[in-house]
């Protein structure tokens, strides 16, 4: 009798231990998943708003743009000095950030040098801007988490013209491309990632920019980051779904969705959702929610939806 005491007191110690197992693991595995895919999205924001950024600048100041005069009437950067410097065979213009983006949404320090050669305008086709990212930290105000953003990309003007010209124009191509960004997460852990995307601007009720990956590999031809994530696993992410943004709603993430691979498993992420993971029109001051799916070895499947 004391011996079947035993053994059920033993199996039920050994069930509860496992259990508790299963759910530190499953709390783990989700905190991870959410925490992967908030820093893709993370990093691709920041490259697409220094893209944007650019863009702006550039449009402001004849040297680049090919205009006789330095205004285009369109938005500088908020809290950001803006300085053009030319010399014999570069362009260039240093824009030094120190406060909140114009939506308030992120707070930035840091520095961006966007260059190009004296014989080349911006609205040429093929046109080249490199923009050399100098320690740029983005604070998300909405959590104070932060990532830190350094190195070096290009960005094709492919069909040419000017994002002023653009309700005339029509369709804009630009490609982004990056051999190497040094990201610092915000837990001091340092990764390089790459950057291939391709961003068309056409024009309803306001610019609208979709974003599309452009690299292959193992072919897939819709990569548009890939490198090592901060747990020290190495993924891609491939646009699934082309990711659109539109000025009628403020210039956010309004759908799209992010196929992850290598995340020990596959996580795929919609956004343009609410909070019961649902699609939706622009939800003004409210946030927009991301739902992402994660499916692991022995198709073990988690889902998460989180604000953004």
């Amino acid at each position: 009798m004391q011996t079947r005491l035993f053994l059920a007191a033993s199996l039920a110690l050994s069930v509860s231990f496992i259990s508790c197992k299963k759910d530190k693991e499953t709390t783990t595995n989700d905190t991870n998943i959410a925490t992967h895919s908030d820093d893709q999205s993370r990093v691709s924001s920041a490259t697409d708003d220094v893209a944007d950024d650019a863009n702006s600048v550039i449009d402001n100041f004849g040297a680049f743009n090919g205009r006789t005069d330095n205004t285009a009437n369109l938005l500088l950067p908020c809290n950001a000095d803006v300085v053009l410097d030319s010399t014999a065979s570069l362009r260039r213009l240093t824009v030094n950030y120190h406060g909140a983006n114009c939506i308030g949404n992120r707070l930035r320090q840091g520095t961006v040098v966007l260059t190009m050669p004296l014989g080349q305008h911006w609205g040429d086709q093929h046109a080249v801007l490199t923009v050399e990212t100098q320690n740029l930290h983005i604070t998300r105000v909405a959590d104070g988490k932060s990532i830190t953003v350094s190195g070096t990309s290009t960005i094709t003007n492919e069909t040419g013209g000017r994002l002023y010209e653009l309700a005339t124009l029509g369709t804009i191509e630009h490609v982004i491309a990056s051999p190497g960004i040094t990201v610092t997460f915000d837990d001091g852990t340092q990764r390089n990632w790459q950057v291939a995307k391709r961003r068309t601007f056409t024009y309803n009720s306001g610019i609208v920019v979709t974003t599309n990956g452009n690299h292959t590999e193992g072919g897939n031809s819709h990569i548009s980051e890939w490198g090592t994530n901060r747990y020290g696993n190495a993924f891609t992410a491939s646009i699934s779904s082309p990711m659109i943004i539109r000025q009628d709603c403020n210039f956010r993430l309004t759908g799209g969705q992010i196929t992850h691979e290598g995340t020990l498993g596959t996580l795929v992420a919609t956004f343009g959702l609410d909070a019961n993971g649902d699609a939706t029109g622009c939800p003004g001051s409210a946030p927009y929610y991301y739902k992402a799916v994660w499916t692991g070895v022995g198709g073990v499947v988690r889902t998460i939806i989180y604000p953004y």
